[in-house]
């Protein structure tokens, strides 16, 4: 890395206060969730001066909504889809082994065999597992990684996943793929990474209009409406795309998840498979957290008429969810063990047919006036993307760059799991910051109660809000609570941790 990774309210003012006077970037990126955060790290990588807006905040779209998770792509090899679930296990490989591998982690996952799996179903699946592993072996992602795929015991797939039904228990299937610790920390990283390499991160900076010299932009904290000069612009956001750059047309799906105690389904330490009635590959997955919780997810269901912001789980959504599992459940799950929900838009791109089978394919399209959108995609394919994205601005805008770095260049943080595991830091913060841990547990100071936990029961601690203020970019208590630490997919703990977040913000704010 070659310089500073912190982004704080500092920063932002002096790079923003260069860009309004005129100074002129190479590239203009529009959205910061994974891909637009990627794009920006790739560009400055290459040796490009970059600057990246959001008109809100470091992952505050679909980015923080997904299921945690770096997919293989068994699915897409169900369908036929070779290129795109080698694609997604090759990113997949890279996340696990060279750039995030403080981030990401092998996660098994468990089929019970229970009688709502048919033989047949389970020949298919065993076969999907098999087939992954050998694309595994085909993308250069390491056995020791990710183990081999192999059938379980009854016991043993109780042991994994101890709620799941015993009556008619056949066994289990067990293959593995990998998990994110958190999906928006994976773009504070990317983030903060690009800033290290000199790009201008820039939050709270709305484009009001793209062209492909620069964008009219207004800072939403002070109202200032101003013009960023770039030699090339690149749209990376996302669902809303399309009301940016005119002619780009997707068809958005909603995903929702439900956030449960891990205690209701009996401590699982595998993710639970529960195949969806009626459909030979769609299932709904119960995914471990560290942190005593589990996600289960998700739904796909279309979206019509205006994007919002923040989309909003229906009680129907997560009927279907408790109800998908409970099939597969000795315990049956209610509506009271739900602490949380979320959803995330899925930026499809157009086809005929369900959203639930349209491709996770990408996109990179140029409008007349030179401004390059990237579209479609899913969060584990995001440096292949971004990685496009920018192999397009520089052929078409002439741009000098060298080429891309992105396969081998670790992310702020990252290190071998060896040399994470000697850190003389508490493992959660190893989990969540990697070598920047010891860091994090010194912002407490001579303070012992900013290594303690915020409130009863919330395991975030003042020192990572006080971490988050200075490094990494938070100016709000919805920074800091629903993206830095994501305790707000758990609203009591979200209500709970409110105290302290507006006092650290408010003594940094006296302090500068």
């Amino acid at each position: 890395m070659t310089g500073d990774a912190s982004l704080n309210a500092a920063r932002r003012a002096r790079e923003l206060a260069a860009l309004a006077a005129g100074e002129v970037v190479d590239v203009l990126v529009v959205g910061l969730g994974v891909t637009g955060a990627g794009v920006a790290l790739d560009a400055a990588s290459r040796g490009l001066s970059v600057a990246a807006l959001d008109a809100h905040d470091l992952a505050f779209g679909t980015s923080r909504w997904s299921s945690k998770l770096v997919h293989g792509g068994l699915r897409y090899l169900a369908r036929g889809e070779v290129g795109i679930a080698y694609e997604s296990a090759r990113e997949r490989g890279i996340l696990l082994t060279r750039t995030a591998p403080h981030l990401t982690r092998p996660l098994p996952f468990v089929l019970p065999l229970t009688p709502a799996v048919p033989p047949r179903q389970a020949a298919l699946a065993a076969a999907g597992s098999r087939a992954g592993d050998l694309l595994r072996l085909t993308a250069g992602t390491p056995r020791q990684t990710l183990p081999s795929p192999r059938r379980l015991t009854p016991a043993e797939t109780r042991h994994l996943v101890p709620g799941v039904r015993a009556g008619g228990l056949r066994g289990g299937l067990l293959h593995w793929d990998g998990q994110l610790e958190d999906d928006a920390r994976l773009v504070i990283a990317l983030a903060r990474t690009a800033a290290a390499h000199g790009a201008r991160i820039l939050p709270r900076c709305r484009a009001e209009e793209l062209a492909g010299d620069g964008a009219l932009v207004t800072d939403t904290l002070t109202g200032e409406r101003f013009t960023i000069r770039a030699r090339a612009v690149i749209n990376a956001t996302g669902v809303w795309a399309g009301q940016l750059v005119p002619g780009v047309t997707l068809r958005p799906s909603q995903g929702t998840h439900v956030v449960l105690p891990a205690t209701a389904l009996g401590g699982p330490a595998a993710a639970l498979t529960a195949p969806v009635p009626g459909e030979h590959d769609r299932f709904v997955f119960a995914l471990p957290q560290p942190d005593g919780l589990v996600y289960a997810g998700l739904t796909d269901e279309p979206v019509d008429g205006p994007v919002p912001d923040v989309p909003r789980p229906t009680e129907a959504e997560i009927g279907f969810l408790l109800d998908v599992l409970n099939l597969v459940l000795d315990t049956g799950l209610s509506r009271a063990d739900v602490l949380g929900a979320f959803a995330g838009l899925r930026p499809l791109l157009p086809g005929g047919g369900r959203t639930a089978d349209l491709s996770r394919r990408h996109a990179v399209l140029t409008s007349p006036d030179g401004v390059v959108t990237v579209v479609g995609g899913k969060l584990t394919t995001y440096r292949r993307m971004a990685e496009d994205a920018v192999d397009t601005a520089i052929r078409e805008r002439g741009l000098a760059a060298g080429p891309c770095r992105t396969t081998r260049l670790p992310l702020v943080g990252a290190a071998p799991p060896a040399q994470l595991a000697a850190l003389p830091a508490p493992r959660r913060l190893v989990r969540r910051y990697g070598l920047e841990a010891p860091m994090v547990a010194a912002e407490a100071g001579d303070d012992p109660d900013l290594l303690a936990p915020v409130a009863p029961g919330v395991p975030v601690t003042g020192a990572e809000l006080l971490w988050a203020i200075r490094h990494e970019g938070a100016l709000t208590e919805d920074d800091l609570l629903d993206r830095r630490t994501r305790l707000g997919l758990v609203p009591a703990h979200r209500e709970a941790a409110l105290p302290m977040a507006r006092a650290l913000l408010a003594a940094q704010a006296r302090a500068s």
